[in-house]
């Protein structure tokens, strides 16, 4: 999959001109952007491979993108093309016998799902919504479909456009469990069996509920109060006190740590940094680093080169499930 192509991807609707930027400096020299919609554009006619794209968004160079595809046909909604005429530009690309196709709409309308879906079927391509090795998109933006064809490990999200929805059950303690969760999943993280996590600003206790169905044991260090339902878990160790006094008498190493406080980005990176002492070596942080005003790009960044002090930065994202704010996930050095 490579040659020149244009380049489809995804964005939060208020970050286009963050994704921009970060593209050219990821890969310098002339580039035509085309802004389609409040949350899709396309990178036109780049000889950027899709696959070095994906790897500059993974090592977290590009943090503004959350889904990619490489754009093989367009159509006019009132001028749709046949199911047998859509069979074959799709087959002109794909050889898999089975695929996840993945719809969306960028605005209103229908996503045209069951039209590409039926299109493979027909010539014997079976699909699926997910976990396929190759991934059909279908973007329905302004008048038109786009339809885009990529392998999954370049696509950055298994989920339509990275628009990652979980459900919302009454089991839920907050609604930033959505950000855990997703990260754990788009980034596959492993957190190890029998781990010991330590959740800082935890109040009221949703990070800690995502970390125990993980099997960690959970320090939720906060002096707000958990969620009742949390209270009975003999796993769940509530530190009603501040980071800072935690810090200052804890014994205990981790295997993890977690950061969802409401601080700027250099504050939440320096309280992690902090945080990095009460870590084993090659322990795991997951921090969100919010705000940045009228610059949240070059705010990250700050944050990030605070974090690298004493961490490897894997991966850094604004997730669907973030607002304003950018997913850093990182490994104490050995």
């Amino acid at each position: 999959m490579s040659g020149v192509r244009s380049v489809l991807f995804s964005f939060a609707s208020d970050s286009y001109r963050y994704a921009v930027r970060e593209i050219r400096e990821a890969f310098p020299g002339e580039h035509r952007f085309e802004r389609l919609g409040a949350e899709v554009a396309r990178l036109a006619d780049t000889a950027v491979p899709v696959e070095e794209f994906a790897a500059a968004c993974d090592e977290g160079r590009i943090m503004f993108v959350r889904h990619l595809t490489r754009e093989i046909a367009g159509y006019p909604l009132d001028d749709l093309p046949t199911e047998p005429e859509l069979a074959t530009t799709l087959l002109e690309e794909i050889t898999a016998k089975s695929v996840a196709v993945q719809t969306w709409v960028d605005g209103t309308g229908s996503s045209y799902h069951h039209l590409i879906v039926d299109a493979l079927a027909a010539r014997g391509v079976t699909s699926t919504r997910s976990g396929q090795e190759i991934v059909v998109s279908g973007v329905a933006v302004g008048k038109q479909l786009l339809i885009g064809v990529n392998r999954l490990a370049d696509s950055l999200s298994d989920w339509p456009g990275g628009r990652m929805r979980l459900a919302r059950g009454d089991e839920r303690v907050s609604r930033s469990e959505f950000k855990l969760e997703e990260a754990i999943a788009t980034f596959g993280l492993d957190l190890p069996a029998g781990g010991k996590a330590l959740d800082l600003g935890a109040s009221p206790g949703g990070w800690t509920r995502i970390l125990r169905q993980h099997g960690q044991e959970v320090w939720s260090v906060d002096p707000g109060s958990l969620d009742p339902r949390l209270r009975g878990d003999r796993r769940i160790h509530h530190e009603a006190t501040t980071a800072g006094r935690f810090f200052t008498s804890n014994r205990v190493r981790f295997d993890v740590v977690v950061n969802d406080m409401r601080m700027d980005q250099l504050m939440s990176a320096r309280m992690t940094l902090d945080a990095a002492a009460q870590l084993r070596r090659g322990g795991l942080a997951i921090v969100t680093l919010k705000g940045g005003g009228k610059n949240p790009l070059d705010g990250a960044r700050r944050g990030i080169d605070v974090l690298r002090e004493r961490y490897d930065v894997l991966h850094a994202r604004q997730l669907h499930h973030n607002r304003n704010e950018i997913t850093v996930v990182a490994r104490k050095h050995e």
